[in-house]
C-alpha cells in the first residue's frame, strides 16, 4: 500500500510539472474562402450602403481589412490559380479554360500538407472542376469536391453550381468526419457570378439590384460557415482570409460581366485576414497590395519555407504598420482572343493605370479613380514607365505558360457555355495585341454573346437567336456568333440550317474543333454522309481524345459501307472508353456489314446479359442471328428490342 501511495503521489507530482511548462500552440487551422465575381466597393464594410454583409464586416473587425487589394486577372480559373500558387498568370500559365497548372509550380495545399495539414477544398461551380476545366488545382488536396461526371439534375444547381450553403455544408460535413487538425480549406462561392439568381428571401430584399443580392446570400453562408468554426471552438486559433477572385463591370465602361477589360471595377477586390487571437483586429491597410501576396503570407505566419519563384511577397510587415508603401499590381487577360479580339496587359503604379492594348490607355487615379479620361500619349513619363515594366514582365515569363494551350472537351465547353463564357478557343495566345481588334471596340458585341449564352442555357431560344441576329449586323463574320445560331439550330432539329451556318464558321475560323463536330452532326442528318465524314475527320485531328466524334464517324462509315474504317473508329473509341456498350455494338455491326455473323452474334449476346435493358444491343443481335440463318433467336431478340424501345417512349 505504501508503495502504491508513493508512486500515486509521484505521478501527481509530474502531472504538476507538466501543467506549469509552457504548452507548445498547436498550428492554426487555416481556411479560405474565395467569393466569385466580388466587387470591393459592393461591400458594407467596403463603405457601400446598399448590401448587408454582416459576417465580412465581423471578420474586417476581428481582422485585418485591405482597402486596395487586385487580382491580375478578371476570369475565374485564372485567378484562383494564382491565389493558390502565388504567381501571374504569365508564370503559373493557366491563362485559359482547363489548361492544366504545371507541377513545377507548387499549390497552396501541397506547401501546407508539408507541414503537417490535412488539406480539403469544396467548390461552388463546375469552372473549378479539376476533373475536367481546372486540372492540377486539386494536387495536394486530401480531398477535393468535385461535380459529379454524370449529374442526375438538368438545373444549373447541382449541374454547373451549387448555392453557397451547400458548398459551406459540403465543407462542415468533411471537417465532423475529420476533426484531427491542424486544417487548410479552401471554400469557394460562386452565387455573385451571373445570372444573378439568388434564393428568397434576398430575391425580395435586393429585386431591384439583384447582384447585390447574391453578395448579401454569399455573405450569410460565410456567416453560417464562422458560426460553425465558432461553435467547433476553431474560430479563435485560426486564420481566416477571404477575397475576391475578379469583380463584375455592371455595366461600367459598357461592360456587363466581366473577362474582357482590366478596369477596377473588374480587379479591384476585398481582401480580408483574421489572425489567430484576433491580433491586429479591425486594422485597415490603405496601401496597393496583389493576391498574389496572399499565399506568401500564409507561408511567413506558418515560418515555411517558399517556392524559388513567387511573384507576391509576404503582407507581414503591413500588420503592425512598420510598412506603408503600395505594390505594384499587373493585370493579364487573354478572354479576349477566344472572341479573335487582342488580350490586354495593365500595371497600377505610383497612382496610375496603363493598359496595353491597341488603343493604348493611361488613366491618372487619384483625379479619375473610374477611369474615364483616356491622358494616353506615346512620350508620357507613366506611359514609358508602364511600358518598360510590362516589357521587363515578359521578359521573365517562363517558355512553359508561352505555349499553353486549352484542351477543354466538347462536353467542357458545353458547361463553360451554360455559366456564360465561350467554350471554344478561338484563336492562338499572343501577347502582341497588334493586328487584332481591340475590345474596347467589341464589348457590344461581347455583351450580346453573354446574352445569348445565358438565354440558350435557360431555355429561351428566341431571345438568344434575337441577340446573336445582332451580333451578326455588327459583325457579319463573327465566327462566335455563327457557331452559337448553328447550336441553336441543331438542337431544333434545323438540321440543313444548322450546317450552313457551321460551315461558314469553320470557313472564318478553321481551328474550332466543336464547331467542326458540330457541323458533323448536322451533315450526318441531312445525309451528306460525305460532308460529316470531312467535318468529323477536321475536328478528330484537332482534338482526338473526343469519344461522341468518334462514335458518330464510325456511324457515318458504316453508312457509307466502310466497315474496316467504321472498325477502326469504333476501336479508337474503345481505347477511350473501354465500357463503352455504343462502340461495344459499333465494332458489332462492322463484323455484321463484313458477314462476320457467328463472331457478331457472339459479342452481343455477352452485351445482352450485362446490358439486358439496352434496346440497341438487341436490335444489332436481331440483325446478327437473321445473317447466321437463326431465324427465331433473331424473332426473339426483335421482339425485345421492339419491347424495350416502347418501354422507352413511355
Amino acid at each position: 500500500m505504501r508503495a502504491a501511495k508513493v508512486l500515486v503521489a509521484c505521478c501527481f507530482a509530474v502531472t504538476a510539472v507538466d501543467a506549469q511548462r509552457p504548452q507548445k500552440p498547436s498550428a492554426p487551422d487555416i481556411y479560405l474562402v474565395t467569393i466569385d465575381t466580388l466587387r470591393a466597393d459592393h461591400v458594407h464594410c467596403y463603405g457601400y450602403e446598399r448590401v448587408q454583409t454582416p459576417a465580412l464586416d465581423a471578420l474586417a473587425k476581428d481582422g485585418i481589412r485591405f482597402a486596395q487589394a487586385f487580382t491580375p486577372s478578371p476570369i475565374t480559373n485564372t485567378s484562383h490559380t494564382t491565389i493558390l500558387t502565388g504567381l501571374l498568370p504569365s508564370s503559373h500559365g493557366v491563362t485559359d479554360f482547363a489548361v492544366p497548372l504545371a507541377a513545377v509550380h507548387p499549390t497552396w495545399a501541397e506547401l501546407l500538407k508539408k507541414k503537417g495539414y490535412h488539406t480539403a477544398a469544396f467548390i461552388g461551380a463546375v469552372i473549378l472542376d479539376s476533373k475536367s476545366l481546372a486540372p492540377g488545382l486539386d494536387r495536394g488536396f486530401d480531398f477535393y469536391d468535385n461535380f459529379p461526371e454524370h449529374p442526375l439534375t438538368k438545373s444549373r444547381f447541382g449541374r454547373v453550381e451549387r448555392r453557397g450553403m451547400d458548398v459551406v455544408q459540403h465543407a462542415e460535413k468533411w471537417m465532423n468526419a475529420h476533426p484531427a487538425g491542424p486544417h487548410f480549406v479552401w471554400v469557394h462561392l460562386y452565387d455573385p457570378h451571373d445570372p444573378y439568381e439568388p434564393p428568397p428571401p434576398y430575391s425580395q430584399t435586393y429585386k431591384d439590384h439583384l447582384y447585390d443580392g447574391e453578395i448579401a446570400y454569399a455573405d450569410a453562408a460565410l456567416e453560417n460557415f464562422v458560426a460553425y468554426l465558432k461553435k467547433q471552438g476553431r474560430y479563435e486559433n485560426s486564420t481566416i482570409i477571404v477575397v475576391g477572385d475578379h469583380g463584375e463591370g455592371l455595366g461600367e465602361h459598357h461592360e456587363d460581366t466581366h473577362g474582357i477589360f482590366l478596369y477596377d471595377s473588374t480587379t479591384h477586390v476585398p481582401l480580408i485576414m483574421k489572425l489567430p487571437g484576433r491580433s491586429n483586429a479591425a486594422r485597415v491597410v490603405d496601401a496597393q497590395m496583389r493576391t498574389t501576396d496572399i499565399l506568401p503570407t500564409v507561408l511567413d505566419l506558418l515560418h515555411a519555407s517558399a517556392p524559388v519563384k513567387l511573384d507576391g511577397e509576404s503582407l507581414k510587415p503591413y500588420f503592425g504598420g512598420a510598412e506603408s508603401a503600395s505594390r505594384t499590381a499587373f493585370g493579364e487577360t487573354d478572354y479576349p482572343l477566344r472572341f479573335g479580339w487582342a488580350p490586354l496587359r495593365s500595371v497600377r503604379t505610383d497612382g496610375f493605370k496603363f493598359i496595353e492594348a491597341p488603343k493604348p490607355e493611361l488613366y491618372d487615379l487619384q483625379k479619375d479613380p473610374g477611369e474615364l479620361k483616356n491622358e494616353y500619349g506615346p512620350t508620357n513619363e507613366m506611359v514609358q514607365k508602364g511600358r518598360k515594366l510590362l516589357t521587363d514582365l515578359r521578359a521573365k515569363k517562363p517558355a512553359a505558360a508561352a505555349g499553353s494551350a486549352a484542351t477543354a472537351s466538347p462536353g467542357s465547353a458545353n458547361q463553360l457555355q451554360a455559366l456564360g463564357y465561350v467554350g471554344q478557343t478561338e484563336t492562338s495566345s499572343t501577347n502582341a495585341p497588334s493586328g487584332l481588334p481591340d475590345p474596347k471596340d467589341k464589348i457590344e458585341e461581347q455583351n450580346l454573346l453573354h446574352t445569348a449564352m445565358i438565354a440558350s442555357e435557360d431555355e429561351r431560344p428566341a431571345e438568344a437567336r434575337s441577340a446573336l441576329e445582332k451580333v451578326l449586323q455588327l459583325d457579319s463574320k463573327s465566327p462566335t456568333a455563327l457557331k452559337q445560331i448553328g447550336e441553336l439550330e441543331l438542337k431544333a432539329g434545323e438540321y440543313a440550317k444548322a450546317a450552313a451556318h457551321l460551315k461558314t464558321a469553320r470557313e472564318i475560323r478553321p481551328g474550332d474543333a466543336t464547331a467542326a463536330f458540330e457541323a458533323g452532326q448536322a451533315l450526318e442528318k441531312t445525309d451528306d454522309l460525305g460532308g460529316a465524314r470531312d467535318a468529323l475527320e477536321a475536328s478528330l485531328k484537332l482534338q482526338p481524345s473526343q469519344l461522341p466524334a468518334r462514335l458518330l464517324l464510325g456511324q457515318v462509315y458504316l453508312r457509307l459501307n466502310e466497315p474496316k474504317a467504321a472498325d477502326d473508329q469504333f476501336e479508337a473509341a474503345l481505347l477511350l472508353e473501354p465500357k463503352s456498350v455504343e462502340a461495344q455494338i459499333g465494332v458489332a455491326k462492322t463484323q455484321i456489314a463484313q458477314g462476320n455473323f457467328a463472331d457478331a452474334a457472339q459479342e452481343l449476346e455477352g452485351l445482352s446479359k450485362s446490358h439486358p435493358d439496352n434496346a440497341d444491343v438487341f436490335d444489332a443481335l436481331a440483325e446478327a442471328y437473321a445473317g447466321a440463318g437463326r431465324r427465331e433467336d433473331a424473332q426473339q431478340a426483335e421482339s425485345r428490342a421492339k419491347q424495350l424501345q416502347k418501354n422507352k417512349r413511355r
